[in-house]
């Protein structure tokens, strides 16, 4: 008898049978969380993430930039990496080049020839977030050629811009929405916090092998005041 005949016998003799598919429009249509309204569930998503450390900052459409800057002021930040390709990156840079105080910086070389700078002395990282998830307050992150993975992985501070209309209920809902069985890159970053651990005598430090802090810039859409958000947080 072979080896595969001999497994078979076995499963024939256990009366084995395959398992049944997991019903999983069904089970997340059961435990999809019911919110309010849609402020209470970005409430849901901003206490989860201020759970674990992060920052957050409600902004507008308008504001962001400047807020950014402000926020950069109060870390003391001395430089930050910008994705100047981009769109939210040349609108951050208008608003950073005016600073004397912090200087600009961006991948405009291989990392090869820069790496012992980049690891040593980068003080922030700048991102945009592809979308949120409210159940477990989550970011997902995109990286491509103008952000790479390692912009929101090495700095000690990583600010990240989120446009809250891309909001998700579930990581499922996250995942089809999204299309990312179909349309994923060769990686995808799920953030909720800034990096920590507790490896060493069970005490959580933060930092250890990533950022330290984390501000996320939450943009709300036109009919949400920040104002709001601030008083009912």
């Amino acid at each position: 008898m072979s080896a595969r005949e001999n497994i078979l016998a076995k499963l024939k003799k256990a009366d084995a049978y395959p398992m049944q598919e997991p019903r999983i429009d069904e089970y997340y249509r059961e435990i999809r969380p019911e919110w309010e309204s849609e402020t209470a569930r970005l409430q849901h998503w901003a206490a989860t993430m201020r759970a674990v450390k992060t920052e957050i900052l409600w902004v507008t459409r308008q504001n962001w930039p400047q807020a950014m800057l402000e926020a950069a002021r109060k870390k003391g930040l001395k430089n930050i990496l910008l994705p100047l390709h981009t769109e939210h990156g040349k609108a951050a840079a208008e608003v950073f080049q005016t600073a004397s105080d912090i200087a600009v910086k961006t991948f405009d070389r291989p990392i090869e020839e820069w790496k012992d700078e980049y690891f040593a002395d980068i003080d922030a990282g700048f991102t945009s977030a592809r979308c949120g998830i409210a159940h477990t307050g989550t970011l997902i992150l995109w990286p491509d050629a103008q952000e790479p993975r390692s912009q929101s992985l090495v700095p000690p501070v990583h600010i990240c811009l989120f446009d809250t209309a891309k909001m998700y209920d579930t990581f499922h809902h996250a995942v089809a929405g999204e299309n990312m069985a179909q349309n994923m890159p060769t990686n995808v970053v799920l953030v909720s916090g800034p990096s920590k651990t507790a490896d060493i005598q069970l005490t959580l430090a933060y930092g250890a092998h990533g950022p330290r802090d984390l501000i996320v810039l939450a943009v709300l859409p036109d009919h949400i005041a920040p104002s709001y958000m601030e008083t009912a947080a």
